[in-house]
């Protein structure tokens, strides 16, 4: 039998698909021309990865009008923007005092009264998706320009927003939005345009790989970090707290802050699950590894990281760090009391993006280990090991690796479903529906280990990856209680966010009217189609209907961050 020819395809790099396709040669010399980009070093550019080829194929150049509005307080972004000309304004308000959600193209969460919520009982449509035309009048503060995922919101009267609100001006020359794109992190303030500015957008790749071959860029980026974040996240740390202005300068200066993995870690995710090559820690970066001996604690800002360790001849999951989780200070303690060198117990890998702050044994050692002295160390440890550790061995073992191997720990309202409790009467599907206009927002099915299902279900995640290319901020979390929800009026249905899901979790809808029929655009004709998902009945009293309406307790929204409420939930 002949053997089959090999075929020769093109492998996919790092810029196959370019952060934007149309620019020139001339728009890159402009670049080059102006600073800091003008100070860099070619030179410290070797292989593929040139300076013109970060600002050609991971950067673009933005226009804006007056009252663009570029970054929203909240949303989450991969990228920075540098002022290439002209300016841009940041709000300063405190947040939740600053703009309205509605002004920036969010929705306002509305709980319906008692006899609305009674009333679903017999006057939800009997159509899907029925929608109010009505609705879709833009609030008289916004506009909107552009069209498809280039469609922009913008403030209507952007003298009234300067008027009432405390703002500060980001002049060319300047960069913002970087700790955010680097430290996968929410944005801590809305920006918008005040007049016509040009912008350059840096995807986190190209502003990563500036950072490591130009020193000013990185002391500026770090410089912004120390000032911006760093204190108020080490003020958070339990066991910092207690320190003087002084000692926190001091600590503020020693920390390091570290990153790991990737950052559009879904789609990466996606293609390892269709390749079958999914399991395994293999494709993690590993942070640490069992049986070094640490030289510091690493305290997790962002992201999910995964704690194994050997067995036989592999690595078995024993647990998972999120953000404010500490990893290496039971073995520092350990030493600490015992007077000798104790190894690493668990190795740290990077599942997606992980950024992490590290703080040298030095440190730890002067403001917390010699204040209580050896025996007061034990006992200041153990508190801090039971909130800074996640692993408990209440929880089997497979169970925590099924979690992990499909990041199903991403969830702060993972939906999970006792089998063994479950009848398939089909009552929470049945409450979804009644809840959101006899339309059900999940399916009773899904991935199954032993006798837990996690059912397809928006899980609420710590990192909303699907909130990333949303162009006009429609999926956001709410700030307030954290749920992460759609606000169909501003969804212009180009299923990004159903894209980035790594959960399947988001659906694309063809919406109709009253009278049944298809609600169309009027330019196209074309039927308009929406974004829907779970969006924990924010608008029902008593919280998610499907978990009321469980007649045998199987059914439970779990945040996953309360391993203990987890493990407290398996063991009933």
């Amino acid at each position: 039998m002949p053997r089959p020819s090999a075929e020769s395809v093109r492998a996919v790099e790092r810029w196959s698909v370019p952060f934007s396709p149309k620019r020139s040669d001339e728009d890159i010399d402009r670049l080059l021309a102006i600073e800091p980009f003008s100070l860099i070093d070619e030179r410290k550019f070797s292989g593929r990865v040139t300076l013109r080829g970060i600002l050609k194929n991971d950067a673009r150049i933005v226009k804006c009008e007056d009252g663009d509005i570029l970054v929203r307080e909240g949303d989450w972004g991969n990228s920075a923007f540098f002022v290439i000309s002209g300016s841009v304004r940041v709000e300063i308000e405190p947040s939740g005092k600053g703009l309205p959600d509605e002004v920036l193209g969010r929705s306002k969460p509305k709980r319906k009264g008692l006899f609305q919520a009674i009333a679903q009982l017999w006057r939800n449509p009997s159509r899907p998706e029925v929608r109010d035309a009505a609705s879709y009048q833009i609030d008289p503060r916004l506009g909107t320009r552009g069209g498809g995922d280039r469609t922009r919101i913008y403030l209507q009267d952007v003298s009234v927003v300067l008027d009432k609100y405390r703002t500060a001006t980001i002049h060319a020359g300047q960069f913002f939005g970087e700790l955010s794109a680097l430290g996968r992190t929410p944005r801590t303030a809305t920006v918008f345009a005040v007049g016509k500015a040009e912008l350059l957008e840096i995807r986190w790749q190209g502003l990563r790989d500036l950072m490591r071959r130009d020193e000013s860029l990185q002391r500026r980026i770090d410089m912004v970090f120390r000032e911006r974040a760093l204190e108020s996240f080490l003020r958070d740390t339990p066991m910092f707290r207690h320190l003087s202005e002084e000692e926190m300068r001091r600590l503020v200066a020693e920390a390091q802050f570290q990153a790991y993995g990737q950052y559009d870690w879904a789609m990466p995710f996606k293609r390892l699950v269709q390749a079958g090559e999914a399991a395994g820690v293999e494709h993690e970066p590993l942070i640490e590894e069992e049986g070094h001996y640490p030289n510091g604690v690493l305290l997790v800002r962002s992201g999910l990281a995964r704690l194994s360790q050997r067995y036989h001849h592999g690595h078995r999951t024993v647990g998972y760090l999120t953000a404010g989780h500490v990893y290496g200070f039971e073995e520092l303690v350990e030493g600490w009391r015992s007077r000798a060198s104790v190894p690493l117990k668990y190795s740290l890998r990077a599942i997606g993006n992980v950024g992490v702050v590290f703080i040298a044994t030095p440190l730890i050692e002067a403001f917390v280990l010699k204040r209580s002295g050896p025996a007061g160390a034990g006992r200041r440890a153990r508190p801090a090991a039971a909130t800074s550790s996640p692993y408990t061995s209440r929880i089997e073992p497979d169970l925590v690796e099924f979690l992990v191997e499909n990041r199903f720990v991403n969830g702060t309202a993972t939906m999970l479903i006792d089998l063994d409790r479950c009848t398939r009467c089909d009552d929470c599907v049945r409450a979804c529906a009644a809840a959101h206009d006899n339309n059900p927002r999940f399916l009773r099915h899904g991935p199954v280990h032993d006798h837990i299902m996690v059912a397809n279900a928006c899980m609420h995640c710590q990192d909303p990856v699907c909130m990333i290319e949303c162009p006009t901020g429609a999926i956001h979390r709410d700030l307030h209680e954290g749920q992460v929800v759609i606000n169909d009026q501003t969804c212009i249905g180009c299923g990004a966010c159903a894209k980035n899901c790594p959960y399947d979790a988001i659906r694309m809808v063809e919406i109709r009217h009253a009278s049944g029929g298809f609600m169309c655009d009027e330019t196209t004709h074309a039927p308009i189609v929406k974004a829907t998902k779970c969006d924990l009945c924010v608008d029902q009293w008593g919280g998610p209907a499907c978990q009321r309406a469980c007649p045998h307790d199987a059914l439970v929204r779990m945040d996953m961050r309360k391993v203990q409420s987890l493990a407290n939930w398996q063991n009933r």
